[in-house]
């Protein structure tokens, strides 16, 4: 399956040739991101039985893969009648298969890997690269070892446990571990150094059209079951990249036309202390707020969701963050671990499961949101439940554990030390 696409640069309007997946446009002059436009402007929603791919007409892909989940929406009845929601709709991504949910990592960052390694046509000759503290390389690990895709995971080596996993790990996945101290920005630095050899590519992150495209079918899933565009959409955020996405999908089905012509009050939320978005976004500027690097790491210490706690967020660049929050009239929301914790303590008795450190973050910024009365209580409301069931998962048991090949000191990331690292990844796999 290939679907008709186009991409287009958000800075100068050209269209440019995706053959070698491009990340940017070298001739824009200041950064900004690509879209894909797709020949198909009403989505047509396939079988359940598809997974992912049922959206696969607003996916930038050239082959499905097998294994994929789709996100699931339905109307909230406990969680709803707690916080007096009249219209309160849930976006599950995870593991819980009394809803059709069957992402077996947990977490909404399956829609990114199946997008993104569909994007890659069979037979493609170079290694992905991915950087993250553990959902997304837990995800892109599970995906590349399913269909034999070669990667490279580099993740901190604080965040090792998160690198879990209900079957063997295909060897054609390398784990590299950030070590010491090292904190998410320092694991994008080593990956982004990997790339810099002629054998690895870049998985991009929000520059990626397919992983932003992969995201953004949250908002499909949402708007075909309800009918209609949301008024509001909540997530917890790290970089942003779910968020652009679901203000991309906005605007498409706005195009498609029959989901009516709102767009969605994009409302986002960070884990306290690290609130490296919402400071910026209170300057009331696109520039992104100053931030010690020190501190950034204490930060990162202290929260429960670790995997909000990312450094370089896409919040400045054309298409990025700060344009999706000012185009939909969004705003950004702190919730403490406290908070967050008797979030999920909440969602769990009234919704049935488990969410992720990160889900909980979103419900407790919605419930801050009715608390503070931010939205009217017969608001089409959608609350993205980026991960959950985890538990589910692991009650299943055989949880294995994948180990790093190699683990790197914050000393040795840089230039000198990488040749060294690709000449072992490269002789394991020999």
């Amino acid at each position: 399956m290939k679907t008709d696409y186009k991409v287009r640069c958000l800075g100068t309007g050209e269209f440019l040739d995706d053959s070698d997946l491009p990340l940017a446009n070298n001739n824009a002059g200041q950064p900004a991101l690509l879209r894909a436009e797709y020949g198909k402007k009403q989505l047509t929603v396939g079988e359940e039985s598809l997974g992912l791919y049922r959206f696969a007409d607003w996916l930038p892909i050239q082959r499905t893969l097998e294994g994929s989940g789709a996100p699931v929406t339905y109307k909230s009845e406990g969680l709803a009648e707690k916080l007096g929601l009249k219209n309160l709709y849930i976006t599950f991504n995870g593991y819980w298969p009394e809803k059709g949910a069957r992402m077996f990592t947990g977490t909404f960052k399956e829609c990114e890997a199946f997008s993104v390694c569909a994007r890659m046509p069979e037979g493609f000759d170079k290694t992905l690269v991915v950087a993250s503290v553990g959902n997304t390389s837990r995800a892109f690990t599970r995906v590349c070892s399913a269909n034999k895709i070669p990667l490279v995971v580099v993740v901190p080596e604080r965040n090792l446990d998160s690198m879990w996993f209900t079957e063997p790990v295909d060897p054609c996945v390398t784990l590299i571990a950030a070590g010491g101290n090292c904190d998410y920005f320092d694991a994008i630095r080593l990956a982004d150094m990997l790339c810099g050899t002629e054998d690895f590519i870049a998985e991009g992150g929000a520059k990626n059209i397919a992983r932003r495209d992969g995201m953004g079918t949250t908002v499909l899933s949402a708007a075909t079951a309800i009918g209609e565009i949301p008024d509001y959409y909540f997530q917890a955020v790290g970089s942003g990249t779910g968020a652009i996405a679901a203000w991309e999908s906005n605007l498409r089905l706005i195009e498609d036309g029959r989901f009516g012509s709102k767009k969605m009050k994009i409302i986002v939320s960070q884990n306290d202390p690290f609130l490296l978005i919402l400071d910026s976004w209170k300057q009331g500027g696109r520039e992104l707020a100053d931030i010690d690097p020190e501190e950034a790491r204490r930060h990162s210490d202290m929260i429960i969701a670790k995997v909000l706690s990312n450094r370089k967020p896409p919040y400045s660049i054309i298409g990025g963050l700060y344009d999706a929050l000012a185009d939909t009239g969004g705003d950004v929301i702190g919730v403490t671990n406290q908070q967050a914790m008797e979030a999920a303590a909440l969602f769990e008795e009234t919704e049935g499961v488990d969410v992720a450190p990160a889900a909980s973050i979103a419900v407790g910024s919605l419930i801050k949101a009715v608390k503070e009365q931010m939205l009217d209580s017969n608001a089409l409301v959608m609350l993205n439940i980026t991960g959950g069931g985890m538990n589910l998962v692991k009650s299943k048991g055989n949880i294995t554990y994948l180990k790093p090949l190699l683990t790197v000191p914050r000393a040795h990331v840089r230039e000198e030390k990488i040749q060294e690292i690709v000449d072992k990844i490269m002789e394991e796999r020999e």
